[in-house]
């Protein structure tokens, strides 16, 4: 136990050793400056074909087309960067929302506060299923066991003894039984204390190995993995194809510089060098919108898996609830049970059982709710507890022993079951506890026993022990206001929510009715889960969403049930037993502001504000983005068919080439930012929350989308050359026929993009599509300057049209980019139905 002696060090004076120490992390890399991004982006394949065709240029063609080149080189280049850098903010923002936090005594106080901002000299409170956030030196509290096998590779725990009086003057390497020293990194297996921090940050044993255990997961997921071998195999085949054209040309028309530029143009548009970066940016930008939501993803993988969430598997106490506990309830063993009790109308025996069974620092919500109520009868603990019990799977109960001027005697609270086991009441006596239980469970409050033994010059092991049945407390927790709407938004979406929870079978239905669950199919306890053959688990749990008396092995269970019957699986957790049914479902979700350390290190995401409607809303971004996210890849493959189209066909067909790398080069400067900004930017669809989720095998980018982006593209394509082909064929000079091309080609672009982005009822001037119009603005002065400015025109070899061709030029453009827009809008036009969201009263989009 915390000894109320202590104070700590005071603001000021901490305030001081942060400045004299530095903060308490690991050495960090720092991130990658400009430079860095610039050297890493002109190693891909793009940026080697333009610098080819520029160094053509500067040598061996015009200057002025050279430079062009370069300039053009340079500003793609800049845009990249800039991208890059608005990816690492958003990366650096996660990684301090992930920041551990640690509990210190600070002015007398007790705060929760970085762990960075631990100095030597503060007093750290520490726990079970806690990290230790610095190396120091155990002072008050139990014995604890702790795992230090990240620091020696010893799977075995150790037990850690208090401190004597004199503090020695070396802090020994990690490793040895019954020493006072913990190590900042080591996890507290069990036991709780208080200990003072010695070293932080780069001083201590973990910081000298420079790890970070909560550092965001920034590896490239699956599909980035897939999409990097996919350009890799493009690049070698435009590559191959740029080979081909230059030796054909050369030998067709025996002109090698003609052939290397029209190769190089080819290879250019065949290449969708834009993939990686819309991938990477999606990524890390739908996890920072995640994270102002209080999503905290920590792999950013899981970020392709969230909307596509077919179960959530929640827990009901802080999720659903309100987490905060009222003694509701009291009955002493002959007593009449009282509602609502007043403290001094309760016998002051069982308010001091109760108390005796409760931690004297309470952490869990129902021992604070403990104390409180016996701050309000006025009873304290005349004692302290000497040794404690925490509550095991195989025996659901908190016990103390108290040691006074009596003897040594034991208190506990706990599963009404367990105490009337412990206390072998009898058969009669139970049944008639058992129909008070049961009716207050159908209230929903949460029933606990309590029971004590009598005082023994010393006390034997709580198994042994006789207990005597003191009385019952039933524990009111709200529901959570907002709980029903967001199941209700959940369950529209096609989402299951299943509830998994400790508590008594009747309480958790009258919970689950409260919440809004499906609770027609009953409850099933977590003792019926254990003794079913895994088999058979699926189908006997496939409709049942109410799971009761549960243990952490059987949430385990549940996990891999509901995965074998086809689900994508959401599980939230807390507790330290909790993490591998985390690490087991597809997303697991630690609970932020009252999760251990276990559970956060073994989930994908981190719920900053422990609320169930944050994870509705999450699973409604986690849509979003993946929707968002198909459509750019399927317009960064519909935009690069009539590039490469309109750059190879000239060639066969005899006409003089269309288009040259410098016209490439600014339609990279308009795909960049539409495909970066424009579509990660758009809305959620109406319905998207009234739609069920993905099929678990629905690829993100697959067969349909590609055929869709070919098909697109393919009718822009067709465009573009009967523009070029046309002008031509009516005596138009070629400089003037590809103008007019290209401007058809750009406005289809801008056209196409803003069709595939907008989601159905969407404004075309709403706040979300600022970024497409900026570019739409940008693309549009390019090409009149391409066009009507001589130097311009000259070194792009473009002239004029005339303002009746060019109008009907951008009209075809308008019609080829805009025709799968209007025949998706007019085949499935807006629901007039409620969205999804509106329940909840946030905006998902």
């Amino acid at each position: 136990m915390r000894n109320l002696d202590f104070q700590g060090l005071t603001s000021k004076e901490a305030a001081r050793r942060l400045i004299e120490y530095g903060p308490n992390e690991p050495p960090k890399a720092p991130p990658p400056g400009v430079l860095a991004i610039a050297l890493r982006t002109l190693k891909e394949p793009m940026f080697f074909l333009l610098a080819s065709a520029a160094l053509l240029y500067l040598f061996v063609g015009d200057l002025g087309e050279g430079l062009f080149m370069v300039a053009g080189a340079g500003a793609s280049i800049t845009l990249v960067v800039l991208q890059e850098l608005r990816t690492e903010r958003a990366l650096e923002a996660l990684n301090r929302l992930a920041e551990p936090t640690a509990t210190c005594l600070r002015d007398g106080v007790e705060r929760r506060i970085p762990a960075r901002d631990l100095v030597p000299g503060d007093l750290i409170l520490v726990g079970e299923g806690e990290r230790a956030p610095a190396d120091a030196l155990l002072i008050g509290g139990d014995a604890l066991v702790v795992d230090e096998s990240l620091l020696t590779g010893e799977s075995a725990t150790v037990m850690k003894t208090l401190a004597g009086g004199e503090r020695p003057a070396d802090f020994p390497d990690p490793g040895g039984e019954g020493t006072p020293y913990i190590f900042a990194g080591t996890m507290i297996a069990r036991g709780s204390g208080m200990a003072e921090v010695v070293r932080t940050g780069a001083r201590t044993a973990m910081g000298r190995l420079g790890a970070s255990l909560a550092a965001i997961e920034s590896e490239p997921s699956p599909l980035q993995q897939r999409t990097s071998r996919l350009v890799a195999t493009l690049g070698a085949f435009a590559l191959i194809f740029c080979v081909l054209v230059f030796l054909a040309y050369w030998l067709v028309h025996g002109d090698w510089f003609e052939g290397a530029i029209a190769g190089i143009t080819l290879a250019i548009g065949l290449l969708p060098e834009e993939f990686p970066m819309v991938l990477a940016i999606f990524l890390a930008l739908g996890a920072y919108r995640l994270a102002r939501r209080n999503v905290l993803v920590r792999r950013s993988s899981v970020t392709e898996t969230l909307g596509s969430t077919s179960i959530l598997c929640v827990d009901k106490t802080g999720t659903l609830t309100q987490n905060r506990m009222r003694v509701a309830f009291a009955v002493a063993d002959d007593d009449d049970a009282s509602d609502a009790p007043r403290a001094d109308s309760t016998p002051r025996m069982l308010i001091r059982a109760a108390l005796c069974a409760s931690s004297t620092n309470p952490v869990d919500p129902m021992d604070r709710a403990v104390h409180a109520f016996a701050a309000d009868a006025g009873v304290a603990a005349d004692a302290a507890p000497i040794r404690s019990f925490p509550i095991r799977p195989d025996l659901l109960a908190f016990i103390q022993c108290w040691r006074d001027d009596t003897g040594e005697s034991y208190a506990a609270k706990g599963a009404p079951e367990t105490i009337f086991k412990l206390a072998q009441v009898a058969d009669v006596e139970r049944a008639r506890l058992q129909i008070r239980i049961d009716d207050l469970a159908h209230r929903g409050l949460r029933v606990l026993a309590v029971a004590t033994t009598a005082p023994l010059p010393q006390a034997p092991p709580p198994e042994a022990a006789s207990f005597n049945f003191v009385g019952l407390l039933g524990f009111e927790d709200p529901l959570r206001e907002d709980v029903p709407a967001a199941v209700a938004a959940a369950r529209r979406a096609g989402v299951a929510v299943a509830m998994i929870t400790g508590d008594y079978p009747a309480t958790a239905l009258a919970i689950a009715r409260q919440a809004g669950l499906d609770s027609d199919a009953g409850v099933i306890a977590g003792a019926e889960i254990a003794a079913t053959p895994g088999e058979r688990l699926p189908e006997k749990i496939r409709d049942i969403r109410v799971f009761a008396r549960v243990t952490p092995t059987s949430k385990l269970a549940l996990v891999e049930a509901f995965k074998s019957d086809g689900h994508i699986v959401a599980m939230t957790g807390d507790g330290v037993n909790d993490g591998p049914a985390l690490a087991a479902a597809h997303i697991g979700i630690a609970m932020g502001q009252r999760g251990s350390d276990v559970a956060r290190e073994a989930a994908h995401i981190v719920l900053l504000d422990n609320s169930f409607p944050s994870i509705v809303v999450g699973v409604a971004l986690g849509r979003r983005i993946f929707a968002n996210l198909r459509r750019a890849l399927t317009y960064v493959t519909a935009i690069h068919i009539p590039i490469a189209g309109v750059a190879l066909t000239p060639i066969l067909m005899g006409l003089p080439p269309l288009l040259l790398p410098a016209h490439v080069v600014l339609m990279e400067l308009i795909i960049d930012p539409t495909c970066a900004l424009v579509f990660e930017s758009q809305p959620n669809e109406p319905d998207a929350m009234l739609k069920p989720p993905h099929r678990r095998d629905e690829p993100l980018f697959g067969a349909r989308e590609l055929w869709l982006g070919f098909l697109q593209g393919f009718v822009v394509y067709l465009a573009v050359m009967s523009v070029y082909v046309i002008d031509n064929g009516f005596g138009a000079p070629e400089a003037q026929a590809r103008g007019l091309a290209f401007a058809t080609l750009v406005a289809s672009n801008l056209v196409l993009a803003l069709s595939d982005a907008l989601p159905r009822g969407a404004s075309l001037f709403s706040r979300a599509n600022l970024a497409f119009w900026l570019v739409a603005g940008a693309a549009s002065a390019m090409v009149a300057a391409s066009l009507y400015a001589p130097l311009a025109s000259e070194l792009l070899h473009f002239e004029p049209p005339s303002w009746p061709k060019l109008v009907l030029a951008l009209t075809l453009a308008a019609i080829a980019g805009s025709w799968y827009g209007i025949w998706r809008r007019l085949l499935y036009p807006t629901p007039s139905a409620q969205r999804g969201d509106a329940a909840l009263n946030v905006d998902l989009g």
